[in-house]
């Protein structure tokens, strides 16, 4: 019997907006309550509430950690195996 094996995380990919907030936050702090936020959302890819569809555009999803204030827009592709994040707030 083959061993019982664990689900992957997703990998996260920034789009260049993202990218280019990531790269302004200069807090260990900010970066920190980040980090622990996609973390949860690479786990459970579908742990965002969904948004509003707009008609040819992927559904959005928003995580949001009330604890560390993190806002993580974000859509997973057709094969559930990347989570691109579109918008950060920290």
């Amino acid at each position: 019997m083959p061993p019982h094996h664990r689900g992957r995380r997703a990998r996260i990919a920034f789009s260049d907006a993202a990218a280019k907030q990531l790269g302004a936050i200069t807090s260990e702090t900010e970066l920190h309550a980040l980090d622990r936020a996609l973390v949860v959302v690479s786990v459970d890819p579908e742990i965002g509430d969904p948004l509003p569809a707009t008609a040819g555009t992927p559904l959005l999803r928003q995580y949001t950690d009330d604890v560390e204030a993190v806002r993580i827009l974000y859509f997973v592709t057709a094969l559930r195996t990347v989570v691109v994040v579109a918008y950060i707030e920290v």
